[in-house]
């Protein structure tokens, strides 16, 4: 397992790689893939696809489930995952530097087509989102995967004994009343995106600046709510595998406030009019992909130290999709 010095400084140099140069046309597929139940398909025979993702491990597991998958059928793939941010990696795409990503419909909604509120119900968020986004950027949005990977706040066993919090609504109690008892770390996007803190704070009714806040970086977030000496709450991913192994308890989301986050295969409409094949590749796959699925492949990245292209070749493997090559 790399160690934090070492994510981060490779998290940079993907920043640097995006604002300095722009992207490049990505590296080889890290691992070799054989015909699995996915066999060549005529039609993907040596095509060139980049595939990217963000620069969180779920993303990285999930742009290498593309890669792989695409490689058994006899794509020529290219691997530009890692990619610093949301809105770099959806610049990437819509500049035609990637041509697939697995992207979440709260992200699309709220983010990139500007929506302050999400819808409760999955498949409405999907389809509101699937719609506008093809009217608006001729973006095509594939059945999305069941999992929802939605932020959370977090706490250990012991700040929950200590402040009786349960809910989002007694946190907001306690930042109201008892502002140093809810210290809390978020990341860089959580602190200023709309469907994160500050939207949250709106929703909750407090003052979003009245708790000391620190930003770091979200593999720290985990552990450090866990000792619970610097970060009392922290933000979390609810498919993430260190919640589990940190014993971490999660606050309900009792005004429903966050959006629902299921990932979808996001593609131009001229590359799914091209290539449809790949939506018939990938569509068992995503079906495959549930919450308990997601997490445990995150908690043997982020727990257990294993590389993420290695996870998602092995889920693969097991789930009969491929072979080792």
């Amino acid at each position: 397992m790399k160690s934090m010095v070492e994510s981060i400084l490779a998290v940079a140099a993907s920043g640097l790689l995006v604002a300095g140069c722009g992207l490049e046309s990505g590296g080889a597929v890290p691992l070799p893939v054989g015909p699995g139940s996915i066999e060549p398909i005529p039609e993907l025979d040596g095509v060139k696809i980049t595939v990217g993702s963000k620069d969180f491990t779920e993303q990285i597991t999930l742009g290498y489930v593309i890669e792989f998958a695409l490689t058994a059928a006899g794509a020529d793939v290219r691997d530009l995952t890692n990619i610093q941010g949301s809105n770099s990696t959806r610049d990437a795409q819509l500049d035609g530097q990637i041509d697939l990503t697995y992207e979440y419909t709260g992200t699309g909604w709220i983010n990139y087509l500007g929506n302050e509120t999400p819808l409760p119900d999955s498949q409405q968020q999907y389809e509101a989102t699937r719609d506008a986004d093809l009217a608006a950027n001729d973006m095509v949005w594939a059945d999305p995967a069941p999992m929802n990977n939605t932020y959370a706040i977090a706490m250990n066993r012991q700040t929950a004994e200590q402040t009786g919090v349960r809910t989002l609504s007694d946190y907001a109690r306690l930042v109201s009343t008892d502002p140093a008892a809810a210290t809390t770390c978020v990341e860089t996007e959580f602190n200023v995106r709309q469907d994160g803190y500050p939207g949250m704070a709106a929703k909750y009714e407090f003052n979003p600046d009245a708790a000391p806040r620190q930003i770091l970086q979200t593999g720290i977030i985990y552990q450090a709510t866990a000792d619970g000496n610097q970060c009392k709450f922290g933000e979390v991913f609810t498919t993430d595998g260190r919640i589990i192994a940190l014993d971490l308890v999660l606050l309900e989301d009792d005004r429903s406030f966050f959006p629902k986050y299921n990932p979808s295969l996001v593609m131009k409409k001229s590359f799914a009019d091209a290539y449809p094949e790949v939506l018939d590749v990938m569509a068992p796959i995503s079906e495959k992909l549930t919450d308990q699925v997601m997490t445990e492949l995150n908690r043997q990245v982020d727990v257990e130290g294993l590389e993420p292209a290695d996870v998602a070749r092995d889920w693969l493997v097991s789930e009969g999709f491929v072979t080792t090559g």
